[in-house]
C-alpha cells in the first residue's frame, strides 16, 4: 500500500516537500503573470490548482532555454526536483528547481546568483521522450480526426516527432489538452 499521497502538503502551490519522494516530470497547462512577490505562476496539468511559482533563478533558466514568450511554454514539459540547499534569508529551507526541459537539444549551463556575493552554475538537460529513445510508427493512421479525438499528450508527442507535416496541428491539440487539464 502506497501511503506517499498522505504526505502531500496542504498548499496552494508546488513546494519543496512535494519533491521529497523524488523528481516529477510535469506538463505546463497555463502561464499567469499576476505580479507580486511571486510574479509567475506556471500551472501544471498534473497538479490542478497547485502551480509552480519559480524563483527568479529558475525563471532565468526558462527564459534562457525557451525564450521570453511564456505563452509558448504551454504544452511543454519539465522535470522538477527538490533541492535541500536552497536558502531564503540566509537559512536553508529547500526549494524546487528544474533539472530537465523539453524542447532543448543539448544540456544548458547557466550561471545563477545563489547569494549576493556567490554565483554558481546550474545545468538543465534535455527531457528525453520515449520517441527519442525508441521511435516507432503510429499504431493507427493519424488523421486530423484522431488528433482532435486524442486526450493523451504522450501519443500526440510521438506523432508530432514522426509526422513533421502535422506538427502544428498536433501542437495546437497538446495545448488544448493542457489547458483543459485532460490527462488519463
Amino acid at each position: 500500500m502506497d501511503i506517499s499521497d498522505t504526505t502531500t502538503p496542504k498548499s496552494d502551490q508546488q513546494n519543496f516537500d512535494d519533491y521529497l519522494t523524488g523528481p516529477k516530470t510535469v506538463t505546463i497547462s497555463e502561464i499567469r503573470k499576476p505580479g507580486g512577490e511571486q510574479p509567475v505562476h506556471i500551472h501544471l496539468a498534473e497538479f490542478p490548482g497547485r502551480p509552480y511559482k519559480p524563483s527568479k533563478s529558475m525563471r532565468r533558466v526558462l527564459v534562457a532555454a525557451w525564450g521570453k514568450d511564456g505563452e509558448a511554454y504551454v504544452g511543454r514539459s519539465m522535470t522538477l526536483y527538490g533541492d535541500p540547499n536552497v536558502k531564503y534569508a540566509g537559512q536553508k529551507v529547500g526549494g524546487v528547481k528544474i533539472s530537465h526541459l523539453s524542447h532543448i537539444d543539448k544540456p544548458m549551463t547557466i550561471v545563477l546568483t545563489e547569494a549576493q556575493t556567490k554565483r554558481a552554475p546550474h545545468t538543465v538537460k534535455p527531457l528525453e521522450t520515449p520517441t527519442k529513445a525508441n521511435p516507432k510508427p503510429p499504431t493507427s493512421p493519424v488523421t486530423p480526426e484522431t488528433v482532435a479525438a486524442s486526450t493523451d499528450i504522450n501519443p500526440l508527442r510521438e506523432w508530432q516527432q514522426q509526422i513533421p507535416a502535422a506538427h502544428d496541428a498536433i501542437e495546437q491539440r497538446i495545448k488544448q489538452i493542457a489547458a483543459e487539464g485532460v490527462q488519463p
